[in-house]
């Protein structure tokens, strides 16, 4: 049985005044919860053992998911004390988190195939897979290449490039050592440390849709999007 964390313990304060009312995995993409998406695209692909690391209005997920048996997985809560960041909340779980594991954020809308992700880890051994997605951003003015006062180019309105964490992750137990017990601790911060330590961090880029909804308009375009996306799969 192949294991997965989702991280639903966030704030959500970008998001407000909507999760004043309810946590922000709860909020509904079409006819259905963030977190409920993420939990059936997860069994699809043969995770059926889920651990939902929760904070903030705990009990609101804890009662709308119940044992997860009507998305054919065990589901289990972790609940921290204080918020323990996008790392920290592991530590809690080093106990049962024995073999290799996803790890994905609680506002992430994606329709990439995890169980690819899943294999590439394990074909490379790999203690951490970062998924990335490339992001291209129009640049509206020309760029201008220069020698001292003397121009040598010139870029018309050219793209911005850059790869972004999409806050999706294959963790193997081993690094869960890294990780402060009892403290607020980031991926960002395990990724820099496994680095000043020479430990072999693994990229898996996707080109599958993916959002993170973040902010209100990030949401309401997953409202429009991702439904009409998913039938057309």
């Amino acid at each position: 049985m192949k294991k997965a964390v989702i991280l639903s313990g966030g704030l959500g304060t970008r998001l407000k005044p909507f999760t004043n009312v309810i946590p922000k995995p709860l909020m509904p993409i079409g006819e259905k919860a963030i977190l409920e998406i993420q939990i059936e695209k997860l069994s699809k692909f043969g995770f059926n053992d889920i651990t939902l690391a929760c904070n903030y209005k705990s009990e609101y997920i804890e009662n709308f998911f119940g044992d997860g048996s009507r998305y054919d997985v065990d589901l289990h809560f972790s609940k921290e004390k204080e918020p323990l960041g996008t790392a920290g909340p592991l530590k809690l779980l080093e106990d049962k988190l024995t073999e290799p594991f996803i790890v994905m954020n609680g506002d992430i809308i994606t329709l990439m195939d995890f169980d690819k992700l899943y294999n590439f880890s394990l074909e490379r051994e790999a203690l951490l897979t970062i998924v990335i997605k490339k992001i291209i951003t129009p640049y509206s003015f020309g760029n201008i290449f220069f020698d001292g006062d003397i121009v040598t180019n010139l870029q018309e309105k050219p793209d911005i490039i850059t790869y972004a964490m999409a806050g999706i992750y294959t963790v193997h137990p081993k690094i869960l050592d890294l990780i402060p017990p009892d403290t607020y601790f980031g991926m960002d911060k395990l990724i820099k440390l496994m680095l000043e330590k020479n430990m072999q961090v693994y990229k898996y880029e996707i080109d599958d849709y993916w959002l993170d909804i973040g902010r209100t308009d990030d949401f309401e375009k997953a409202g429009r999007e991702y439904t009409e996306i998913e039938k057309g799969q």
